[in-house]
């Protein structure tokens, strides 16, 4: 049975102004996602989950197995690895590392995002798992188990391989999982400039073109390769709002720049967040059967938000959607339903609703009367009473 309340349908049709849809974007990039995530929207994908040459994007997930390893505590940021002449002749851009080298996790950390270091990239490989072809494995089982389903790693760096590709949505999944799961090392995306021993002064710019731009950009990844063209894993933070957003197959890196920042500015500018639910008031009060209350709170876990795009014109429409009576016993943050929020041009958002208290069940003769109680009431919806 579908329950709505209507009193809350109302109250929360109030407090939105409406939505209509966002002016459409339309991408030069050949693939593309962005995603808002303080709301958990998809604003916008173009080929999305094709499965496309990453090249040194795809270094982020080398990035969060060294992240992982820190925080498990196999390495620390001041462990000094070897560099292996494999990783000494690797071509593409590099720390400029040799064979009496001994540098530091932190210091291959800010070689691989800042120069984008496929010397530095193969360090990390080797220092964790032996060799290259061993951590590329370890790539592969690591990202099935975080769901990343249209990409296959054949090596550390991001290296032209037939074999080694990753889709924009993955990429972007990939990139939140490093914002959220790792605060404390996501910092070393914003360097803006870093020269090992001070080797090569010339090439010490972070590739990314946002950062200077003062739009809150603070990471994460630039990538380039003849069959992949120029692309950007890229991060903003403006106000409450953070948005993540993956693009591929410019020509340039002029382009790029370009297209990063018409992105960012359509992401901020044509949508508007605002709160459907704060975090702990109750949407509904439930009907619960056989307990010792009639009735049950039902709220979310974190409160409601959801982007509103310009030009409102029809309202956004809220719906509460649980069975009724609800069946005691209830236990306090039971998943009960879901709060149904739909933004027309932009889908829908669907919450878990959960039980604010417990309810325990009823009595025996509490029992009784709900079940005198509730035959009375059926009688009168059969005889139209």
């Amino acid at each position: 049975m579908r329950a709505l309340s209507l009193r809350t349908l109302a109250l929360l049709t109030m407090l939105l102004p409406g939505a209509a849809s966002a002016q459409a974007f339309d991408t030069h990039a050949g693939a593309a996602w962005v995603y808002d995530m303080a709301t958990g929207t998809v604003l916008m994908q173009k080929n999305a989950q094709e499965e496309l040459p990453p090249a040194s994007m795809s270094k982020l997930m080398t990035l969060y197995m060294l992240f992982e390893a820190l925080e498990e505590g196999r390495i620390q940021l001041d462990t000094r690895l070897p560099v292996s002449t494999k990783a000494r002749q690797m071509g593409g851009s590099t720390m400029f590392l040799n064979e009496r080298d001994r540098p530091t996790v932190e210091e291959l950390i800010k070689g691989i995002i800042v120069l984008s270091g496929n010397d530095a990239c193969v360090v990390v490989a080797e220092g964790l798992a032996g060799t290259e072809d061993a951590f590329a494995r370890q790539m592969n089982e690591r990202g099935r188990q975080m769901g990343l389903t249209h990409s296959h790693f054949t090596n550390s760096t991001g290296w032209p391989d037939p074999q080694h590709r990753m889709s924009m949505e993955d990429l972007g999944h990939l990139a939140q999982r490093l914002i959220e799961e790792f605060p404390q090392y996501y910092h070393y995306f914003g360097i803006a400039e870093y020269a090992f021993d001070n080797r090569a002064p010339s090439n010490r710019r972070n590739r990314n073109p946002l950062l200077a731009l003062g739009m809150g950009a603070d990471g994460l990844k630039t990538g380039h390769t003849q069959e992949a063209g120029y692309g950007l894993v890229g991060s903003a933070a403006q106000g409450d709002r953070r948005v993540i957003f993956v693009i591929s197959g410019l020509d340039s890196d002029r382009a790029r720049a370009e297209e990063s920042e018409r992105i960012l500015n359509w992401a901020f500018r044509q949508f508007t967040m605002r709160t459907v639910v704060p975090e702990g008031e109750p949407v509904v009060q439930a009907p619960v059967w056989l307990g010792t209350t009639g009735r049950v709170a039902l709220t979310t876990q974190h409160g409601v938000r959801v982007l509103i795009p310009a030009g409102a014109q029809d309202g956004v429409r809220a719906e509460a959607v649980y069975q009724s009576p609800l069946n005691a016993p209830i236990a306090k943050g039971d998943r009960l339903g879901e709060l149904v929020v739909t933004v027309p041009g932009a889908g829908e958002a669907r919450t878990p609703l959960i039980a604010a208290a417990d309810v325990p069940e009823a009595g025996f003769m509490g029992r009784v009367r709900g079940a005198a109680q509730r035959l009375v009431q059926r009688t009168a919806e059969a005889t139209g009473r």
